[in-house]
C-alpha cells in the first residue's frame, strides 16, 4: 500500500519491448537506498514489482500487457520523468490517503491556469471514472495524493501548490498529456456493498 507522496522525481533509462510485456530500467536512487528484490515501488502510481537492483540507483520492473493497456506507461521511453514512491512500512507515517498503486484508467490534462500562489489543472476523464470523484475527495494523479477542487460530468479540477509542481511530474504538465489515475478505493467498496445490499 502506499500514500500518494511521491518521495522522488525519478526517470526511466531503458524500455525493452517484450512480446506480451515490457521492461523497463528506472533511476531512483532515493527509493533504492533500502529496497530489495520483489519490493514494490509505484512509478507514476502504478504498483511494480523490483526485479533487479543496479549500481546507481537503477532498478528494473516488468510491465504486463494490461498495466501497458490502462496506464500511461505505455507512452513513455527512455529520459521521460517518473514520480517513485516506496510502499509504506507498517509502522510508517500515513501522509497522504489509502493508494493501492491499481490504476483505474487515464485523464488527459485539459487546461493548466496558474494563480498567483498554486495551478490549477482540469484533467479530463470517462465516465466510468469519474462517477467515483468527489469534490473535497481524494484521487492520485501519477501517483500524487491530491484534493479534488471542482468537478464536473467528464471532468475534475485539482489545485497544486508550489512545493507539488517543484517534486513531481505535475509541474510540467501542459494541456495533451496523459496522467494515470487512481480513484480513492473506498467508494468502489461502497459501491459493491450497496449493490449486494439491494439483490438481497
Amino acid at each position: 500500500m502506499f500514500t500518494g507522496i511521491v518521495e522522488e522525481r525519478g526517470s526511466i533509462v531503458a524500455r525493452e519491448d517484450l512480446s506480451d510485456a515490457a521492461r523497463f530500467t528506472v533511476r531512483g536512487p532515493l527509493v533504492t537506498s533500502d529496497a530489495g528484490h520483489g519490493d514494490s515501488i509505484a512509478v507514476n502510481g502504478v504498483c511494480l514489482t523490483v526485479v533487479e537492483l543496479r549500481p546507481g540507483g537503477e532498478f528494473t520492473v516488468d510491465v504486463m500487457a494490461e498495466t501497458l493497456t490502462r496506464s500511461s506507461l505505455a507512452t513513455v521511453s527512455p529520459g521521460s520523468p517518473v514520480n517513485l514512491e516506496r510502499a509504506m512500512p507498517a509502522g510508517g507515517r500515513f501522509g497522504g490517503h489509502i493508494v493501492q498503486g491499481h490504476v483505474d484508467g487515464v485523464g488527459t490534462v485539459q487546461t493548466v491556469n496558474q494563480a498567483e500562489n498554486w495551478t490549477v489543472v482540469r484533467i479530463g476523464t470517462t465516465t466510468a471514472v469519474a462517477r467515483y470523484i468527489v469534490e473535497k475527495g481524494s484521487i492520485t494523479v501519477d501517483g500524487v495524493s491530491l484534493t479534488v477542487s471542482a468537478i464536473g460530468p467528464d471532468w475534475f479540477e485539482i489545485s497544486l501548490i508550489p512545493t507539488t509542481l517543484d517534486l513531481t511530474t505535475l509541474g510540467a504538465a501542459v494541456p495533451g498529456v496523459v496522467v494515470n489515475l487512481e480513484v480513492d478505493v473506498i467508494a468502489k467498496y461502497v459501491e459493491r456493498l450497496a449493490a449486494i445490499g439491494v439483490q438481497r
